[in-house]
């Protein structure tokens, strides 16, 4: 080869030698980029069965398929009455109803006509109309079915589902009243719900309501802050219906009102979210979705009192666990100091 040839051999060669080697640290960058992405973590699938909620502590989720799957019959009851109530609030009266609603079983008639001689009555008192109704689920046995409709018929006080009383089912008692209301009684300015073993004060009840500035915008009750999740006993609920530890704040069972305006909201979330089994949990997760706050006050006894001494049924909203025979001792002793001081006055 003539000399004035090597130059342009050689300048080929490096040609040849730069584009191999770019060729080559293209592919290497591509295989980097290629296994960097599948090495990198995939993003979350969005779930549509995912309903998160979040308070200032903690945030919730709420997996329907998972609810399905462990408590099917929560999720898919539809609200049936066997006794219809649709009525009930249509009584003409000036004064706000303040509905006082309490959750009963079937073979509790003993303890439905107690309180009917006592606390449970229809009258007007501190400004309010005052209107009792019982909820219930349905039993096996025929005859306090029987006993339930004679009942129901004498003081027309009965509201009651096709569903079967048990401890999980008190869940669709909350949901199903949520519906009654929305669709018979939205006339209730508010509703004290309870059990049927309550003592209840209905002066200091309407005392509390018109005293406490914006009450219609809370939950009132004992409140519950961030109780810890029991994973054994009647409470029990398992890890993977709900991993966390702790559940958002709840108004006790014992004794809670709400208004006319968290009635709407409350009905509105029920709509949305799964059932919990665990009634007082349930109602804490739909007043998290309808922004509802609560409102605690000791007067809401939900753990009974100290000493059983008058004192406390006078200043109390309302008493949890007292036997049938002391609510109507207390009651006919705070009747008889009731009528001394109208004579006194």
């Amino acid at each position: 080869m003539a000399p004035s040839t090597l130059p342009q051999v050689t300048r080929r060669r490096a040609c040849q030698l730069w584009g191999l080697t770019l060729g080559i640290l293209t592919s290497l960058i591509l295989f980097l980029s290629w296994h960097r992405e599948q090495l990198a973590p995939s993003p979350a699938p969005t779930d549509r069965q995912t309903i998160t909620l979040t308070d200032s502590t903690f945030t919730f989720y709420f997996n329907r398929s998972v609810y399905e799957a462990l408590f099917p019959h929560l999720q898919l009851y539809r609200c049936q009455e066997v006794i219809a109530r649709n009525n009930l609030c249509q009584r003409p009266s000036r004064a706000p109803l303040l509905l006082l609603a309490i959750k009963s079983h079937p073979a509790s008639g003993g303890r439905r006509a107690t309180l009917r001689r006592t606390w449970a009555q229809t009258a007007e008192m501190g400004g309010f109309w005052l209107q009792p109704l019982f909820l219930l689920g349905a039993a096996s046995n025929q005859k306090q079915l029987e006993l339930v409709a004679q009942e129901s018929r004498m003081f027309g006080d009965i509201l009651m589902w096709d569903f079967m009383e048990s401890h999980h089912n008190l869940s669709l008692k909350e949901r199903c009243f949520l519906q009654w209301v929305h669709g018979h009684c939205q006339r209730a300015a508010f509703v004290f719900k309870g059990d049927d073993d309550l003592f209840v004060n209905p002066k200091v009840l309407t005392d509390y309501l018109r005293r406490t500035p914006n009450a219609s915008h809370f939950i009132h009750g004992n409140i519950q802050v961030h109780s810890v999740v029991m994973r054994t006993g009647k409470y029990a609920v398992s890890r993977d219906l709900y991993p966390l530890d702790h559940y958002p704040n709840f108004a006790s069972g014992g004794g809670f009102i709400m208004s006319h305006l968290g009635l709407a909201a409350l009905y509105r979330a029920s709509l949305e979210l799964p059932v919990f089994p665990l009634d007082d949990v349930y109602l804490a997760f739909l007043a998290l979705a309808a922004k509802i706050p609560h409102r605690h006050d000791e007067a809401f006894r939900v753990w009974g009192i100290p000493k059983d001494e008058l004192s406390a049924y006078q200043d109390s909203i309302s008493i949890h666990g007292v036997s049938m025979e002391r609510i109507e001792e207390v009651w006919k002793q705070l009747e008889s100091l009731r009528k001394d001081f109208w004579i006194w006055s």
